[in-house]
């Protein structure tokens, strides 16, 4: 089977909604209104579905790869917008060197975990 596909875009939750809208905006995306309950956060043409709806379960297992150039220079950049200290319950989490490349680590408002990553 042959694809021509031109984009992947995930959809996540959120515990707060308005929050989490001011937390992507923060972080880069341009936010896209959809809807009362969804909004598309879009980077350079990659993006995800913001959904106003809160399932424990399925908040505290999604996880979110975005693959970075320079992970050092995301991580400085990470730390200059003191997200920790604007948002609730965000966490950063230092890069790590792995096998096949390294990456850090930021839990969302809502506890979703984005790795940023940079392959080798």
């Amino acid at each position: 089977m042959k694809h021509q596909a031109k984009s992947i875009r995930p959809f996540i939750g959120a515990k707060d909604f308005e929050l989490s809208r001011s937390f992507y905006r923060d972080l880069g995306f341009k936010e896209n209104y959809i809807s009362p309950e969804m909004c598309y956060f879009d980077l350079d043409g990659f993006g995800f579905y913001l959904q106003n709806a809160f399932v424990k379960d399925w908040i505290e297992n999604t996880m979110v790869f975005m693959e970075v150039e320079n992970v050092n220079q995301f991580w400085s950049q990470l730390l200059e917008l003191g997200l920790t200290s604007k948002y609730p319950n965000v966490k950063l989490v230092p890069i790590r060197e792995l096998e096949w490349g390294k990456e850090c680590f930021v839990h969302d408002p809502s506890g979703i975990l984005w790795h940023f990553g940079e392959f080798r």
